[in-house]
């Protein structure tokens, strides 16, 4: 067969295990009438047990041939004429075996041919069911795989664009190090380097344990918390009870890095970040005090909210919640994503 499923060997099982059943039903239902009548009964059974197969054939012939290359090809009339020629050709063949089965019976073309135009109709038609269900599958199969591969595209893209935000943000807080002369840019850029190393070698993967992500998101936080001694008023508290679960690399770090840009910028800054990961659900809260004057607004920004929300879409449809809001001078983010496969 020319379809291209992905187990061949199963349909192929499918399609004997059909026809053993319509070459046995007759046996099985007609069984004891057989004994019941004479030799003739018997003759008769014969000839349509092998006139069955001439049913198989043109079962495959319709649906693997006759079908793609005239029927979805829109020749209707060479269509029909071959199944016409075929049908003629089959009760020729039918005739043949009335001299070795029922040599003392005559053979009449037309009172054959009325009698086998319901079994010639119906293999016709369950073949032409059979082909376009099974294109119809193919297709399917082959949209699935279309999207998943755009799906992979977009997504590659996506971490594409987190790597050079998150680095144009990091290198100006080490600019800033540099020029004070602070001892903390050596440890500072030793986290970099770690952090560096988890984005090109760990995300590559489609996912990553919950742990790393979270031990990525522990070595941010130092690295962002080294600009401000002790302005700054942070609190995080890490509750990762189920360490073990898959997600998305590189899913939370822009709501962590949008608060440091955005809250990190008043005189006295105040973030809270909060992740639960238990009962199969992660959790994840991330507050910033903010002023609307002091929101800049640069080439860069929302970049990495809007990337997110697209991959939450994309990954996790149906299985997350995103809350975004503002009240009384806090930037509210809660998020909240099903785990359970």
């Amino acid at each position: 067969m020319q379809l291209n499923f992905k187990n061949k060997y199963t349909i192929l099982l499918m399609h004997i295990f059909a026809w053993a059943i319509i070459f046995t039903l007759p046996y099985i239902f007609t069984s004891d009438y057989i004994r019941k009548k004479d030799a003739d009964e018997l003759e008769f059974q014969k000839i349509n047990t092998i006139t069955n197969f001439l049913w198989m054939g043109l079962f495959y012939l319709n649906a693997l041939l006759l079908m793609r290359n005239l029927f979805y090809k829109r020749k209707y009339l060479l269509y029909v004429s071959t199944l016409l020629v075929s049908f003629c050709t089959i009760m020729l063949i039918h005739g043949l075996l009335f001299k070795p089965f029922a040599p003392h019976r005559s053979f009449n073309f037309f009172v054959s041919s009325t009698h086998n135009i319901i079994p010639f109709l119906f293999t016709v038609l369950i073949s032409m069911i059979y082909i376009m269900i099974a294109e119809k599958i193919r297709t399917d199969i082959l949209t699935a795989n279309i999207r998943q591969e755009n799906l992979k595209t977009e997504l590659s893209f996506l971490r594409s664009q987190i790597s050079p935000h998150f680095l144009f943000n990091v290198l100006n807080n080490i600019t800033a190090l540099a020029r004070i002369k602070s001892n903390d840019l050596e440890p500072t850029i030793i986290k970099l380097s770690s952090i560096m190393q988890y984005m090109l070698y760990e995300t590559d993967e489609e996912k990553v344990v919950v742990k790393s992500e979270a031990e990525y998101l522990k070595a941010y936080i130092e690295l962002q918390k080294q600009r401000y001694e002790n302005e700054l008023s942070l609190e995080v508290i890490f509750d990762v009870k189920e360490e073990w679960h898959s997600i998305e690399p590189m899913l939370l770090i822009p709501f962590v890095e949008n608060s440091f840009k955005h809250g990190g910028i008043l005189q006295n800054p105040d973030i809270y970040i909060y992740l639960n990961v238990t009962d199969n659900k992660l959790n994840f809260v991330v507050k910033n005090k903010f002023e609307e004057k002091k929101v800049t607004k640069d080439k860069t920004s929302g970049i990495g909210l809007q990337n997110v929300t697209r991959r939450l879409e994309l990954l996790y449809p149906n299985k997350y919640s995103l809350k975004i809001d503002r009240q009384d001078d806090w930037f509210n983010v809660n998020l909240s994503i099903n785990l359970k496969s």
